[in-house]
């Protein structure tokens, strides 16, 4: 049998499960045990703890641990222009009018989907002050912290076109070799908000949104949870406006307002709330 740092049992586990469904609904599988070990294990370290059980019992006394814990939990992968067909759809969607626009990027994690979004902005509509409110938010400050700073390896940024790398990126020099950063002009274009997609409020978005970017978070929560955010997302847009979901992600069978208008890209019909 695997010998393990520290004492963590079935029931620490499922205990783990429920304390992160509950805060940030996103349902663990059951073969997800080596991975909440090795994710919390670093916070067992950090607190000189031996057991899992300390830690939790830790985390129900401690409510700024909370952050620490769904910090440790959420998985970030992501990368620029990750699903290309996405951003041809909007930079058409954009194209058509040049008019204002307002865009929520729901999880933007470390920042590269919505600085991809604010790049695609900027091609629209030719310019580095569009008329153009681009809200990016997640619910790992740590993720929020380097998403705001923009600074990429440059294996990070290797997806990208070199016209792209050289228009919208500066590239490190001495001590920052090996690395990219946002320039100013696009970092500008995109305000960074902590933001727990289940809790009840949602003030530090607004209405009538254009387009409402969440990929690949709904796999995390179950049907229920699903559905009642994308009537949430659902009221937030604007009749028109477009809602784009992660590759493996079904929109239509849980909101009826809902359309299908391309590959996982949706659009709010007309006349509805």
């Amino acid at each position: 049998m695997e010998h393990r740092e520290f004492e963590f049992t079935a029931n620490d586990f499922d205990k783990v499960r429920a304390i992160l469904h509950q805060n940030a609904g996103i349902c663990l599988g059951q073969s997800k045990d080596s991975m909440v070990y090795s994710r919390l294990s670093r916070r067992l370290r950090a607190l000189n703890l031996s057991r899992f059980s300390d830690y939790l019992a830790y985390l129900e006394g401690n409510h700024g641990e909370m952050e620490n814990f769904i910090n440790g939990l959420t998985t970030n992968l992501t990368s620029f222009f990750r699903e290309p067909h996405h951003f041809d759809t909007l930079n058409t969607y954009l194209s058509l009018t040049r008019e204002p626009k307002r865009i929520w990027c729901a999880a933007s994690s470390t920042g590269e989907e919505v600085y991809s979004i604010a790049m695609t902005v900027v091609k629209a509509y030719g310019s580095f002050e569009p008329p153009v409110e681009i809200i990016a938010t997640d619910i790992d400050s740590n993720v929020l912290l380097k998403a705001n700073q923009g600074i990429y390896t440059d294996d990070t940024a290797s997806s990208l076109t070199y016209d792209d790398k050289k228009r919208f990126f500066h590239k490190g020099t001495g001590n920052n070799k090996g690395f990219v950063r946002v320039i100013p002009e696009l970092r500008k274009l995109v305000s960074f908000k902590q933001l727990n997609l289940i809790n009840n409020q949602w003030s530090c978005i607004p209405s009538n949104l254009d387009v409402i970017f969440c990929r690949n978070v709904m796999i995390y929560f179950d049907k229920t949870t699903q559905a009642q955010l994308l009537h949430r997302f659902a009221q937030k847009l604007k009749n028109g406006g477009l809602y784009f979901a992660g590759h493996s992600e079904t929109v239509a069978n849980l909101n009826s307002s809902l359309i299908s208008v391309g590959r996982t890209v949706y659009q709010k019909r007309s006349g509805t709330p």
